[in-house]
């Protein structure tokens, strides 16, 4: 593969009070797709109201970055085994610890995936960790941090046919 350039333009101006340590840490992350994302310091870690509640910090993204490129992974090695997947969920969870005097790091990362086949038949167990396997040593992020990531994938299950979609 080519090497490939990614960009994201990171936006703040001072709300507040500066010099008092006294301003916002909301600003936005602007993406080529034209996209543009609230983003903020956690308010676990800036308190409020000089956080943003309602924005996306760092930590979570981070945490979603790892778990969507294994899904995105996931997906095209399922569809390249035969499965036909459904849905997809995952609730990722991010431990951020003190790892020395006075640094913090995200150390784990859990990625919980909920899968949904199509069809009348399950596969194995076996056949599909070995599919979250492969997406998790493919997976970009994953190969580009030294968190430990963990993935507890849940049982696949059979998507209902029955036409109601709105669970």
């Amino acid at each position: 593969m080519a090497k490939h350039l990614y960009r994201a333009d990171v936006i703040w101006r001072c709300d507040g009070d500066f010099a008092a340590n006294a301003y916002s840490r909301g600003h936005d992350w602007s993406f080529d797709g034209g996209v543009t994302v609230p983003a903020s310091a956690s308010p676990s870690v800036v308190p409020l109201p000089h956080s943003v509640e309602a924005a996306v910090d760092p930590e979570e993204a981070f945490v979603a970055a790892i778990s969507s490129c294994h899904m995105l992974w996931f997906l095209d090695l399922a569809r390249r085994d035969g499965l036909v997947v459904d849905s997809y969920r995952d609730r990722a969870e991010g431990v951020m610890e003190r790892v020395a005097p006075g640094k913090m790091a995200v150390t784990r990362v859990t990625l919980r995936p909920q899968v949904v086949l199509a069809g009348n038949t399950l596969p194995d167990a076996g056949r599909l960790d070995a599919l979250h396997h492969q997406a998790h040593e493919a997976c970009f992020i994953a190969n580009s941090v030294k968190s430990e990531i963990v993935v507890e994938a849940s049982p696949a299950t059979l998507a209902d046919n029955s036409g109601d979609r709105s669970s």
